[in-house]
């Protein structure tokens, strides 16, 4: 299945039934009266967050999604039928922008959230709504009421508790196939990876979800490489693991030019929390790889933990590391939660005797 993060689609809703003028013609019932009924309601458009998705590529080859309009109102009081919804069905991690791509109507995280898009056009009376003492046969009834139309954007942003950055051939690719079951693209060039991908680790009886996205390089955020909109990925996740590749000859140039983009991209993700982590430390005798390893400690005044993702080579230590950071900001994220239910102020009126 392709990947597609990112759809614009129109919606419109339906209109609603007219109502119906109509007098009760029968035998032997003298001035039956109006009779006609009221039109039905124009189907809405809703959008759904639904399980087993992790793609917009439906939206791809339908961009429109139209509800039908309601059924008109007719004689002996009979009601016109309501029309269907209409339902976009989209992943969790789905962002509902107005047409600016900026005005954020929705974020679709939990499975089976619902919201509406565009109401349906309610159905105009018939005329036996407008009956009264002093008007005993109206003659007029209701138009329906007009749906609604709009352009909006579907923007996807996986979620995830951990994520991947670094340069290209880092080898976040082969630390996420590693540690999980996905089959990512594996080769020795640069940009094997050209989207996204979602893998559940589990370290000591406990799971988390990992994202690698493609890598970066110098001037991503400007649009270079394939520039920075993955980034939008890794915007959910608690911790960041920035991966480097042991085998070049200034590490510190390579996590420097990460933290650049990083910076340049914004919304948040230079401030996240930060694993560090030199890759392929196989490749290098020993000696190199720790002198290397505590150079670039000592140069970004962070730990940095040595691994190799092809040989497994202290993965796990890694593992425990990512999944304690991830547990640390889960508590936070629920303390949070606690402290902003207790801050609601209830400001509904009270009765007073």
């Amino acid at each position: 299945m392709k990947f597609l993060d990112s759809a614009k689609v129109y919606l419109s809703s339906g209109h609603g039934g007219a109502g119906a003028v109509s007098f009760r013609r029968e035998k032997f019932i003298e001035f039956g009266g109006p009779d006609g009924g009221d039109g039905g309601r124009g189907g809405s458009v809703f959008a759904e967050c639904v399980d087993g998705l992790n793609t917009l590529i439906d939206y791809r080859y339908q961009q429109h999604f139209k509800a039908s309009r309601g059924g008109h109102g007719m004689g002996r009081n009979r009601s016109g039928a309501a029309s269907d919804d209409v339902v976009l069905r989209v992943p969790a991690g789905t962002q509902i922008f107005e047409e600016d791509a900026e005005t954020l109507i929705a974020d679709m995280t939990q499975v089976g959230q619902r919201v509406l898009l565009a109401k349906g056009g309610d159905g105009g009376r018939g005329n036996a709504q407008f009956k009264s003492s002093t008007n005993r046969a109206p003659r007029r009834a209701e138009p329906g009421w007009p749906g609604e139309e709009r352009w909006i954007w579907l923007k996807l942003k996986l979620i995830a508790d951990a994520g991947l950055v670094g340069l290209p051939n880092a080898g976040k690719s082969t630390f996420l196939a590693a540690v999980t079951s996905a089959k990512p693209k594996i080769a020795d060039y640069p940009f094997t990876t050209l989207k996204p991908q979602l893998g559940v680790v589990r370290v000591d009886e406990a799971e988390f979800v990992l994202a690698d996205i493609p890598g970066l390089i110098e001037g991503a955020h400007e649009g270079a490489g394939l520039g920075d909109k993955f980034l939008g990925h890794v915007e959910r996740c608690s911790v960041l693991l920035h991966l480097i590749d042991a085998t070049l000859e200034d590490p510190k140039a390579a996590y420097r030019t990460i933290r650049d983009e990083l910076r340049g991209y914004g919304r948040g993700l230079a401030r996240k929390k930060e694993i560090v982590a030199l890759n392929k430390i196989d490749a290098l005798p020993a000696e190199e790889a720790e002198a290397k390893r505590a150079a670039l400690a000592k140069a970004i005044r962070k730990p940095v933990l040595a691994l190799s993702a092809a040989s497994r080579q202290n993965v796990e230590p890694v593992l425990r590391a990512l999944f304690k950071a991830v547990r640390t900001e889960r508590a936070k994220q629920r303390s949070d939660a606690v402290e902003h239910e207790e801050e609601a102020v209830d400001v509904s009126p009270h009765w007073q005797p």
